[in-house]
Order: C-alpha cells, then sequence, then structure tokens
C-alpha cells in the first residue's frame, strides 16, 4: 500500500470515526466507557490473531514494561472518553487534544532536559493561546445558556470544569507515555504492531471496574431505534453507530501506522494535522455544534502553531528552492 493510499485512508477512517463518535455521545452523553471498550476489544482479538499468533509469538520489548505503558493507555483512553460527560462539546474536546505538543515539550524539559529552539517555543505559545481563547469562549458560551442565579447553571460549569481537568490530566498522561515510549523504542527498537496489540488486550481486566456502566448502555443500545440492513435484517441504530466507530476506529489506526512506515514524521504530523482541521469543520456544519468567531479564531492559532512546530513552513520552502534549482540546471 503506498502513501496516497495511507493518506487517503488516514482522512476516510478518522473523519468518519468522529462522526460516529458524536452520534453516539449526542444520543447517550455517558456512553464513553462501551466506546473505549469495544475499540480495546476489537483492536486485540485483531492483534492476538495477527500479531501474537494466538499467543505463540513472544513480545520483543519485555512484558513488565508493557504493563506500565498499557496502566497509562487506559488511563488516557477512559479519561478522554469519559471527559465527555462533562459538559465537553466534541469541537472543543478535538481542540484541547491538538495541545499535546505542550504536555510534550514540558515533560520533555522536565524529565528528558531536553533544549528546544526559539520557534519551538513560539508555536508552543500559539498552540497554548489558541486553546485558551476556545476554552474561554466555550465557558463564556456555557454560562450565557444557563442562568447565573440557577443551581443548575453553577453546577453544569462546575461540571464543565471537571471535565477540563481530566482533559489535562489525559494531556500530561499521553505525554509521559510517549516519553516512555520513546526510551523503550531507543532501548528494543521500534514494534509498532506489538505495542498496539499489548496497549489494547493487557487493559482488557480493567474494564471489569466499569462492567455495570458498559451493561447499562448495551442494554440502552439494544433499546434504541431498529435499523434495516439489506440482506442481514434489523439492528438497532446505536450498536450500528457502535460498530462503524470500532471499524472505523481501526481503519484510522492503521492507516496512521502504514503512513508511518511510507512517509516521513513530518508529513504523517502535517497529516494528522490537516486531518483533525477536517473532522472540526465537519463536526460544526454537520451536527450544527455552536462555535463562534472566537472559536474559529482560536482553532485557527491552534493550527498554524502545530505547523509552525513540524517546521512545514521550511520544509516547503526547501523544497520550492530545490525545485527552482532543477528547473535553472535545466
Amino acid at each position: 500500500m503506498g502513501a496516497p493510499v495511507a493518506i487517503g485512508l488516514v482522512f476516510l477512517g478518522c473523519c468518519s470515526n468522529v462522526v460516529f463518535l458524536e452520534q453516539l455521545v449526542r444520543d447517550f452523553p455517558g456512553c464513553g466507557n462501551i466506546v473505549t471498550f469495544a475499540q480495546f476489544l476489537f483492536i486485540a482479538i485483531e492483534g492476538f490473531i495477527f500479531e501474537a499468533d494466538f499467543g505463540r509469538k513472544r513480545p520483543t520489548i519485555p512484558f513488565r514494561n508493557y504493563v506500565i505503558m498499557v496502566t497509562m493507555f487506559f488511563t488516557v483512553s477512559v479519561i478522554n472518553n469519559y471527559a465527555l460527560n462533562f459538559n465537553i462539546a466534541l469541537p472543543l474536546h478535538m481542540i484541547f487534544r491538538s495541545g499535546s505538543l505542550i504536555a510534550n515539550m514540558i515533560l520533555g524539559i522536565i524529565i528528558l532536559k531536553k533544549r528546544y529552539s526559539g520557534s519551538k517555543y513560539i508555536s508552543i505559545g500559539f498552540v497554548s493561546v489558541g486553546i485558551f481563547i476556545c476554552t474561554y469562549m466555550s465557558a463564556k458560551q456555557l454560562n450565557s445558556n444557563s442562568d447565573s442565579n440557577d443551581e443548575d447553571g453553577v453546577l453544569a460549569f462546575i461540571w464543565w470544569l471537571i471535565g477540563i481537568a481530566m482533559l489535562t490530566f489525559a494531556l500530561l498522561m499521553s505525554a509521559l507515555m510517549g516519553i516512555f515510549q520513546e526510551t523503550l523504542y531507543k532501548k528494543y527498537g521500534k514494534h509498532a504492531k506489538e505495542a498496539l496489540f499489548y496497549n489494547h488486550c493487557l487493559p482488557l481486566p480493567g474494564f471489569l471496574l466499569l462492567a455495570s456502566d458498559i451493561c447499562n448502555h448495551a442494554v440502552l443500545f439494544t433499546q434504541s431505534d431498529p435499523f434495516e440492513i439489506p440482506v442481514l435484517g434489523t439492528l438497532p441504530i446505536m450498536w450500528l453507530h457502535l460498530i462503524m466507530n470500532v471499524i472505523t476506529q481501526y481503519v484510522c489506526i492503521r492507516a496512521v501506522f502504514i503512513l508511518t512506515t511510507e512517509c516521513a514524521s513530518l508529513t504523517v504530523t502535517l497529516v494528522v494535522t490537516l486531518r483533525k482541521f477536517v473532522s472540526l469543520i465537519f463536526s460544526i456544519i454537520y451536527f450544527q455544534n455552536p462555535f463562534t468567531a472566537w472559536h474559529w479564531f482560536g482553532t485557527f492559532v491552534v493550527f498554524v502553531g502545530t505547523l509552525l512546530y513540524a517546521d512545514v513552513w521550511n520544509s516547503i520552502r526547501s523544497v520550492c528552492c530545490s525545485h527552482k534549482q532543477e528547473k535553472k540546471k535545466e
């Protein structure tokens, strides 16, 4: 599979995944746990068959290291999805998660003693300002939608603050996991498919802690309106949305993995960033999510900062210069 096909699958899989997630969250805002469990179960089964060879293949990276990584990965995944229960709109959720660059840089400086160029600090400043604008405007929007004297309005705002705190914690934990992965890959080499399998297989027992919530939502999904599927018959609409969310999530992850083997890391960063922007625009237009001019400005600043961090501008300039030099030689 070539890079163009992989890029197409990234946009197709990841953008459609956001659509099905929004369909699920709109009808059942507390369904984050069952969505996370279904995604983990599907990828774990696929990895057990094709990567672990039904348990016959031993892991290259020591098992104890996967236990540490999996604990962090499980925590991040559950908290990110569970934050949607706390009045966090999906567009803000996507923008906030773009702040991973900030968390990576902060922890890189503290833990790995890294030093960055001036442009990197400027780019992080852009991302921080953009996220702050979007978060602040969402808070104002939440207050304006409810009477300030109403106890429900105050409770909704406190609930929203808890959601923001959860997303912040997940960002920092995700960055810590990235640093841990980086040290493991330096020592044992890159084994992305193996890591993908163990990151999704080992946390499965942890979902026993969430079993009651998962079972409750399974019952609610079963009671949803039936949807007619040609040849196959009828299926509750929420189960169809969940199945499609899981499949598109798998396509998204696999496509990104293929892209990392076909393209430079800069290209991968650019494609993933553009994919997030397309998903955001689609979510706002199709689902009519509230998004003010300030939200658009904040989003623009976030993506400019992300592209600046990836040094896209210098890369484009160097490509253009080399193209001009080739023309002159001709």
